[in-house]
C-alpha cells in the first residue's frame, strides 16, 4: 500500500478543482490541466481536499494508486505556482535565441539546431542559460530533457547542455609520459 496515495491533496485558495467520472481537472491562476484517472483508482472531492483511493486489489491498481495522487499533487502546484526548469550551455561558442516559436541552439555542431516550442511553455533565454516554464511539470520535464540531449554534458571538458543545478562528474584527462 502506497504511503503518498494515503495523503489527501490540499487545494489552496485561487485554485479550483473537479471531478467529471474519471476526469480530473484542476484550473488555477497559471492555467487548466486535466488527468484521466485509470482503472481502479477512485478520487474524490472531500473538504476541498482531493482524495485519493483504491478499488482494484491488482498489482497495476497498487502502481496507479501513489502515482494519481502525486500526479494530480503536481497538477495543483502546477496551476498554483508553476514549475520552473533552468538549463545552461557551457562550451566556447554554445549559444541560444529564441526566434518566434522556435528555440534555436548554437552548440557547436556545423548547423544551427531549431526546436519547436510547445505552446502551452513559456522560456526565456539570457547569454547561455535557458528558462522553461509552465503549468505542467511532465512537459517541462521532457522538453528540458530534450533539450539536454541535443548536445549532452561531456565529462572531460563539461561542455554541453546540462541542468542548472546538476553536478558534472569530470574525469582526468590524459596525463604524458614522464
Amino acid at each position: 500500500m502506497s504511503r503518498i496515495g494515503k495523503l489527501p491533496v490540499a487545494v489552496p485558495q485561487g485554485v479550483k478543482g473537479a471531478i467529471a467520472g474519471n476526469v480530473v481537472s484542476v484550473e488555477g491562476p497559471k492555467g487548466k490541466l486535466s488527468f484521466s484517472v485509470r482503472p481502479g483508482v477512485k478520487v474524490e472531492m472531500a473538504e476541498g481536499n482531493f482524495v485519493v483511493s483504491m478499488t482494484g486489489s491488482d498489482a497495476q491498481s497498487k502502481a496507479d494508486y501513489g502515482t494519481t495522487r502525486a500526479t494530480i499533487n503536481n497538477m495543483v502546484q502546477g496551476v498554483s505556482k508553476g514549475w520552473k526548469r533552468v538549463l545552461e550551455l557551457n562550451g566556447v561558442g554554445f549559444a541560444a535565441k529564441l526566434q518566434g516559436k522556435n528555440l534555436v541552439l548554437s552548440v557547436g555542431f556545423s548547423h544551427e539546431v531549431s526546436m519547436e516550442l510547445p505552446a502551452e511553455i513559456k522560456a526565456n533565454v539570457q547569454k547561455n542559460s535557458i528558462e522553461l516554464e509552465s503549468a505542467n511539470r511532465e512537459l517541462v520535464g521532457t522538453f528540458a530533457a530534450k533539450i539536454r540531449q541535443v548536445q549532452p554534458p561531456e565529462p572531460y571538458l563539461g561542455k554541453g547542455i546540462k541542468y542548472a543545478e546538476e553536478k558534472i562528474r569530470r574525469k582526468a584527462g590524459k596525463t604524458g609520459k614522464k
